[in-house]
């Protein structure tokens, strides 16, 4: 991917270095305050899932700011053959064939085990996304962070994607999360690059614990 002649060439308000520095601060100090607070509910997560398979987290590629790739960190809530299971469902079931290729997701996934389905549904599997943040591969809002397939939804707009440290939370996740059609994802990933603010990302973060608590658009 060539990233520098995808960038949008108008001017965002994260390119300027204050805004940037301000952003990465709140996310090193909420990502440390969040870890220390949420500690005793991710060690049990860990137990629970460690009962049924050993490993615990589960790290899948995902595409970063500015092009680069880095192990997006979740709570394991597939069964360990979910490679194999997805080939075999897509293979043998064209409704849901339509499905993955429509958004890249299944409402009714038979890889999920059951804590898997409940880590889900509460958004609890995303929590080692933490560490993602802490190490600055991660926002704690920003876009949805894609696989490499993904980038070419987002067409000529892809720097806007790239411009930016994707998020735990975002546009996307307060506005009907996988009820959303792909081209409003990518519509809002836009706005929020955009129209960047501090107390817009406070007001996302705060937005996102009602969506969580309702389980809007959870699967």
């Amino acid at each position: 991917m060539d990233f520098e002649s995808s960038l949008p060439t108008n001017n965002l308000p994260l390119n300027n270095m204050v805004r940037r520095f301000l952003k990465r601060g709140f996310d090193i100090v909420g990502s440390s305050v969040l870890l220390i607070i949420l500690a005793p509910a991710m060690f049990l997560i860990y137990i629970l899932i460690r009962k049924d398979d050993p490993q615990v987290i589960f790290s899948h590629q995902r595409v970063g700011e500015r092009g680069q790739l880095f192990g997006c960190l979740k709570f394991r809530t597939m069964v360990v053959n979910a490679q194999e299971v997805l080939a075999e469902l897509l293979e043998n079931d064209e409704a849901a064939r339509k499905e993955w290729e429509k958004d890249f997701k299944l409402k009714f996934d038979p890889r999920i085990t059951k804590i898997g389905a409940f880590l889900r549904k509460t958004s609890l599997d995303e929590l080692p996304q933490l560490f993602n943040v802490l190490k600055g591969e991660m926002s704690l809002v920003g876009p949805r962070p894609v696989i490499n397939e993904e980038m070419k939804r987002y067409g000529s707009n892809a720097g806007y994607y790239l411009s930016v440290r994707p998020g735990m939370t975002g546009l996307w996740q307060v506005s009907g999360r996988n009820d959303v059609s792909y081209s409003e994802r990518v519509n809002l990933d836009i706005e929020y690059v955009t129209k960047w603010s501090f107390w817009g990302d406070v007001k996302i973060l705060a937005m996102t614990v009602g969506v969580v608590l309702n389980k809007e658009g959870s699967y």
